[in-house]
């Protein structure tokens, strides 16, 4: 039997309306909601100073290990911005170090893997049975589920296996990814061997991730826009695949998202995603035509126009939302994360313009 993918629709009544949990899951779904559901990338972060206090005391991967700390950072910025969603607060690189590769943020740098892998021993020295050691990404979710019950969703996340095994092979972040293709190009088996060491031990992070109250999963495939497609499809869709096929079946939706991704839209959709990201590049209706309307998509303001005159603001919103134009599956978000120096306010008046639009009614003309 396919598993349920959805919490139970909870309707107040009197306001006869859905709850906001309930929203984003069932835009995930392309179900009909009262209005569209909005939650941002990166929407805990540097440029809240909530966030900046806890960091005064507190290293980003410190935040991560302690429940408490990651709990907190998650709802205060959730409750803050007046969202339907909260996603949890994390990194991607966090399963690296029970695989054994051991890396830290260095100022400036970003992150920084010690011992990159090159190597087919390398590959085969990688680890795949210590996904338990991410369990304090669960308790936090179990402290933020408890938290907002059903008032929101709750979202869990984790890298895609070609962004994760960038950043092993690469050491950190990289512009032209030389070191991962060569290992694509030259090396297929230990490549093909390093995903499946991945997907392995990210499908049991997203099991604990789910089994703890994460409503969705969202798969980041941050780098993945440096390939081609025909790359794409023979060194990385049937990894991906296999990864949101298998989250499915713990009886969640799925988000997939990546940056630069315009040429890849339509194989990342064939993935079998419930919901597709779109980063601000094309206008949301061409990205979705891309995708195909059998999936939902997510996005996809540019978040540099978080920076802009209200009015101007107003307008980008409201371009997206027309170009949704009410159809079943549109979740607004920006179309990469929010930047540390952005206007808290700014942000906090998107959230409430998604939250007050309404379609205008369409005027079918009479004939006289």
């Amino acid at each position: 039997m396919e598993p349920t993918r959805e919490k139970p629709v909870v309707v107040d009544a009197g306001a006869d309306t859905i709850l906001d949990g309930s929203r984003f899951i069932r835009a995930c779904l392309r179900r009909p909601v009262d209005r569209t559901p909005v939650w941002f990338l990166r929407q805990a972060g540097r440029y809240m100073q909530e966030y900046r206090d806890v960091r005064k005391h507190h290293t980003l991967i410190e935040i991560c290990k302690q429940p408490d700390l990651a709990a907190e950072v998650t709802i205060t910025a959730a409750e803050k911005l007046g969202v339907d969603a909260a996603i949890i607060f994390a990194d991607l690189l966090l399963p690296l170090e029970p695989m054994g590769l051991p890396f830290e943020f260095q100022a400036g740098e970003g992150p920084v893997v010690h011992h990159p892998v090159r190597t087919a021993e390398h590959v085969r020295a990688l680890r795949t049975d210590r996904a338990d050691d991410l369990a304090y990404v669960a308790r936090a979710i179990q402290k933020v589920a408890a938290h907002f019950r059903d008032r929101l969703g709750i979202i869990g996340f984790c890298g895609a296996p070609f962004t994760l095994a960038s950043y092993m092979i690469e050491g950190g972040g990289s512009k032209n990814y030389i070191h991962t293709k060569q290992m694509m190009y030259r090396d297929t088996l230990s490549w093909r061997l390093l995903l499946d060491k991945i997907v392995k031990v990210l499908e049991e992070f997203c099991r604990l991730q789910v089994q703890a109250g994460a409503d969705v999963i969202q798969i980041f495939d941050s780098w993945v826009g440096s390939l081609g497609l025909a790359d794409y499809r023979e060194y990385v869709f049937e990894a991906t695949k296999r990864l949101i096929r298998s989250v499915q079946q713990m009886g969640v939706p799925v988000i997939y998202f990546g940056v630069e991704t315009a040429g890849l839209l339509s194989e990342m959709a064939a993935t079998g995603a419930d919901v597709i990201g779109l980063d601000w590049r094309q206008p949301l209706d061409e990205g979705w035509r891309a995708v195909g309307h059998g999936h939902a998509v997510q996005g996809n303001l540019d978040p540099i126009t978080l920076f802009a005159p209200i009015e101007i603001l107003e307008l980008r919103v409201k371009e997206i939302l027309r170009a949704a134009n009410g159809r079943p599956g549109h979740i607004f978000n920006l179309g990469h994360g929010i930047v540390p120096t952005t206007p808290v306010e700014n942000v906090q008046a998107v959230a409430r313009m998604v939250r007050e639009f309404r379609l205008e009614s369409k005027v079918v003309p009479v004939n006289g």
